[in-house]
């Protein structure tokens, strides 16, 4: 059977469809979940007796659990919020992806995010990131990091003395959101702080790369390890070899997710008390970890999306009582001040999934202890329970502000763990006291059976693997990270073509083969390049840096084998000091709506500049008059023959296009809407036919050059905005 034929009889099969079933789509939030009930006898009556709800309001609690999660927005931006930057409604987001009248805002949000510009995140997901207190120079390591909407916050934040600027200016059906047009500029590779995100799924790691991608830092580095066991990182410093301790770590652990049950349905029906006890140790585990890793003077976050005192409140009393006074949960309220939470709880049973209560650990049978653990209890020294302050602990609860359930703790680290402590031999010479906020540790041999050898901090069998096991590796396997020397013979070309500035940090290069041709040349900051160098053996890395340049086979007859690749330009741009046009406003709409303009479409000015430069990669550079509320922009071109061509991908496009004033929507039926701008009606007379002449589509994986010199695609490429 045909797929033509496939699909009438797919929609004859609907159409025989009870009327109940046809409807799904217009129906309201759970439609499609019918058979799941939201109901669960368990959860209220565990919740209930545990009274973490204000008395009178668990009513109001569990119907606001029962309603739809209101969509949240964040605007990508380096200005810490909530200063307009993030957006809450009270829409679900199956409305906004359903309702003919949100149908243009729904295709913004869609586009703007798949180029980074705008987060769809969850409002609790964004606090733990905001309690950080992150600042430019921090080594950031977010343990268990998919899917990456904190990571892509961590990675915003640390870039937070950029050079932002901000605009109310869109197209007019859209004037009411403020918008932050992304000017990464070269701080970018000046930033000596770094996010390392880890997760323990190499299938979620992929996910991870796709969000921190679409921000295009060179100081994210993403790998695959269990968070309980990441490996303890070496840094060269001085010529020596020194333990990489982070001043901040973002440790938000897998949960039984209670909290989310406003957006996953389905967890009313698997929900029971087991997840909670099953997960502790776990929780436990990675939270050790955690502050194993983390300076004195350094800040930890711990958090998850479950309101199970279980996973909660007993992991942070667990953690304060191992570390004998080497941690403090701090007061976080004056660092989001307005949010509504419920302090910490101090008292707290366990149930189990047939419904039995065990106020302390002297009342758990024998039988159940590979299911309950002491360390699930409060604490039963009254003295040492008030002394950690577990009410500084934030609980936020669903139906006070509108949002998820979600559970918050800041700990800062005074003094080395204990275990540093009794093993001095172990212990960092920077990670007493007074070395507070320190980062590096000087290595020392581990004196753990089986470990002998090895250089590490923690005196724990289960920090480390044997020596005679080598790690596994799973998942796809990943080409090699290879550095680039100052001497290689890839460099003079380009230097001279683009005419690099002497301070280009060659060194901060790297392709990703060790044979053939390079096909893509990345960059990193200089501190991910340390971490590369001294670690390939102890971790596994799926993703670092960004993409400056990408191969062009035919380049060499126009001097330069590399041309420009668009989501690096704001990494590269200031190190390139020729082939930079500057732009009029009126050609960025004809550069990124038409295929391959002519030169005689372009402003007399452009067209002046274009004809003093050979063909090959160019800088499109836009600047705005200063009275003006748009921004800067510098796109990718190429110089053709005849023409230029921007090579930008199309999401970008549609975003550039927005800040100019060019309308962009189109409606179900792929038309567009309202009336067509010159620049338009412009790619409507010429854009087929230059295409045809001149070349294929956008942001090809790699290009050659036709007869005439302009640049044609090979491979996928993205549809340009003109023809969208």
């Amino acid at each position: 059977m045909g797929k033509r034929n496939r699909n009438r009889q797919n929609q004859q099969n609907r159409d025989q469809r009870p009327e109940g079933s046809r409807s799904r789509d217009n129906a309201g939030w759970g439609a499609g979940y019918s058979e799941i009930i939201k109901e669960n006898k368990l959860f209220e009556q565990y919740y209930r007796e545990l009274n973490i709800v204000p008395e009178g309001e668990f009513e109001e609690f569990m119907e606001a659990m029962r309603e739809p999660l209101p969509a949240t927005i964040r605007i990508t931006g380096y200005k810490r919020y909530p200063d307009d930057l993030a957006w809450h409604t009270n829409m679900s987001r199956k409305i906004l992806r359903k309702s003919p009248l949100l149908e243009k805002f729904h295709q913004f949000l869609v586009s703007e995010t798949e180029s980074g510009n705008i987060s769809r995140q969850e409002a609790v997901s964004m606090i733990p990131p905001l309690l950080l207190k992150i600042e430019p120079h921090h080594k950031i390591l977010d343990m268990c990091a998919a899917p990456g909407s904190k990571t892509a916050q961590l990675i915003e934040m640390l870039h937070a003395d950029m050079d932002s600027r901000k605009t109310k200016s869109l197209s007019p059906s859209l004037h009411f959101i403020p918008f932050l047009l992304l000017s990464h500029m070269h701080s970018f590779l000046l930033s000596h702080g770094f996010v390392i995100a880890n997760d323990v799924d190499n299938k979620r790691c992929y996910l991870l790369v796709h969000q921190a991608k679409r921000l295009n830092s060179p100081c994210i580095m993403v790998v695959n390890h269990d968070a309980s066991c990441i490996p303890r990182l070496q840094l060269e410093h001085d010529g020596k070899k020194e333990v990489l301790f982070y001043d901040r770590v973002l440790c938000d652990v897998p949960c039984s997710g209670d909290g989310t049950m406003r957006k996953n349905i389905d967890v009313w029906k698997k929900w029971t008390t087991s997840n909670g006890l099953q997960l502790h140790g776990l929780q436990l585990r990675i939270a050790v970890r955690g502050v194993e890793q983390l300076a004195v003077g350094g800040r930890m976050v711990y958090s998850t999306c479950s309101l199970n005192p279980v996973e909660d409140e007993a992991v942070i009393a667990s953690l304060l009582e191992k570390s004998e006074g080497a941690l403090e949960l701090v007061e976080a309220v004056a660092d989001l001040p307005g949010l509504k939470f419920m302090p910490g709880i101090t008292s707290w049973k366990l149930m189990t999934r047939d419904g039995q209560w065990y106020s302390n650990w002297s009342e758990v049978p024998e039988a159940r202890h590979t299911q309950i653990r002491p360390t699930m209890f409060p604490p039963t020294d009254d003295e040492k329970l008030q002394s950690m302050k577990l009410e500084r602990c934030m609980r936020i609860l669903p139906h006070h502000q509108n949002t998820g359930g979600f559970f918050v703790a800041v700990l800062v680290k005074k003094a080395p763990m204990p275990w540093n402590r009794r093993y001095p031999k172990v212990m960092s010479s920077r990670e007493a006291p007074s070395g507070a906020g320190v980062g590096l540790g000087v290595l020392a041999s581990c004196p753990c059976p089986g470990h002998r050898g090895l250089t590490h901090t923690s005196p724990s069998p289960c920090s480390r693997p044997p020596p005679s096991k080598k790690m596994k590796l799973f998942g796809f396997k990943e080409d090699p990270f290879v550095f680039l020397t100052e001497e290689d013979p890839v460099f003079p070309p380009i230097q001279a073509f683009y005419d690099l500035s002497p301070g280009f940090p060659k060194l901060n290069v790297l392709t990703r083969t060790h044979e053939g041709k390079k096909r893509h040349l990345y960059m990193v900051s200089k501190e991910l390049r340390n971490v590369l160098l001294n670690n390939s053996e102890r971790m596994k890395v799926i993703n670092t840096g960004v993409k400056v340049w990408s191969r062009n086979n035919d380049g060499e007859q126009f001097g330069c084998a590399f041309r420009l690749a668009q989501e690096g330009i704001y990494t590269l741009y200031p190190y390139i000091r020729a082939r930079v046009i500057t732009v009029s406003l009126e050609d960025v709409k004809v550069l990124l709506t038409e295929e391959n303009p002519f030169l005689s479409r372009l402003g007399e000015d452009t067209h002046a500049q274009a004809k003093k430069l050979e063909m090959g990669s160019i800088v499109l550079k836009y600047r705005p008059d200063p009275n003006s509320p748009q921004c800067p922009i510098e796109l990718c071109g190429w110089r053709g023959k005849t023409s230029i061509r921007a090579f930008v991908p199309r999401n970008e496009r549609l975003h550039y296009l927005r800040m100019v004033g060019v309308e962009v929507f189109q409606d179900k039926q792929g038309k567009k809407a309202g009336r067509t701008t010159e620049a338009q009606e412009g790619s409507t007379e010429l854009g087929e036919a230059r295409g045809r002449e001149e070349g294929g589509t956008q942001e090809p994986e790699s290009t050659d050059t036709d007869q005439n010199g302009s640049a044609k695609s090979k491979g996928n490429g993205l549809e340009g905005a003109g023809s969208a």
